[in-house]
């Protein structure tokens, strides 16, 4: 079961994604409309920028660039994190783009209106396939070398999948709701929440 090893105040009151770009931790607000670049090790933000649309969710890091979602435009942005300047954007596979994470060749998406978590072409914004999240209101995710993690915004939930098949692998409850940001950092998980204002380290 995840223990929390460390925790410091997010950013801004409503962190609705977080990503690790193997240095520094990303968070998006949707208060704020702002994209926060964070020292995961003293929680000081580093710089910040607007994000594409008005409602951001979800923040992945490919190796280069940062990828978000936004539930008002329904799309998904590709962004230069030096400059915040957005590369590209493309639909995303339904209309509710909830978590958004990376696997080194793909993009992952879960959904809230479908309860599903999409396999997505990055170069094309193909769905490549697609299965049932493990609860029935997925909110973020990350993606790990034994399985993918996902946050229930209604249960509390946090739960590892097989990528392949779907299958809950590790079945968990984290104390806190309102679990909108999850980031893998090849270690360990960091998770936010919008109800504590706080990004918490976990060992797993």
């Amino acid at each position: 079961m995840p223990t929390t090893i460390r925790s410091f105040t997010a950013p801004a009151s409503d962190g609705r994604g977080l990503a690790f770009d193997g240095r520094t931790l990303w968070s998006g607000d949707n208060g704020t409309e702002l994209l926060y670049q964070i020292d995961p090790e003293t929680g000081t933000v580093i710089r910040s920028f607007a994000t594409p649309g008005t409602s951001p969710r979800g923040l992945a890091f490919d190796g280069r660039t940062l990828w978000t979602g936004d539930v008002i435009t329904d799309r998904l942005y590709q962004i230069d994190p030096k400059t915040g300047a957005v590369i590209r954007s493309f639909a995303a596979p339904v209309g509710a783009p909830i978590g958004l994470t990376f696997d080194g060749r793909y993009l992952w998406h879960c959904d809230s209106a479908t309860a599903r978590v999409y396999q997505v072409d990055p170069e094309t914004g193909a769905v490549i396939r697609s299965f049932a999240a493990p609860r029935t209101s997925p909110r973020a995710i990350a993606w790990s070398e034994s399985g993918i993690w996902i946050t229930d915004d209604a249960a509390g939930g946090l739960d590892k999948v097989d990528p392949v098949t779907g299958t809950r692998i590790i079945e968990t409850v984290f104390g806190v709701g309102s679990l909108a940001g999850l980031a893998w950092d090849g270690k360990g998980l960091w998770i936010s929440s919008h109800a504590s204002d706080l990004i918490y380290q976990l060992s797993v």
